[in-house]
């Protein structure tokens, strides 16, 4: 997970970035949602909006 997102995020590294923020989501959501605990719940949300800060910022689709 990426410590911060800021209005000026450089999309050269977005590719790099959201490959790693999808790895991350990816392995979290293997756990059974009933299993999560609510900070897991909380940095699933966390690299979701992370993912969608990215590729609305560097027209990513």
């Amino acid at each position: 997970m990426l410590n911060s997102l800021e209005i000026n995020y450089d999309c050269s590294n977005a590719g790099e970035d959201l490959h790693q923020l999808k790895q991350e989501l990816e392995q979290l959501k293997t756990i059974n949602r009933n299993d999560r605990s609510i900070e897991m719940t909380e940095t699933i949300n966390r690299l979701e909006n992370q993912i969608q800060f990215i590729q609305t910022k560097c027209d990513i689709r």
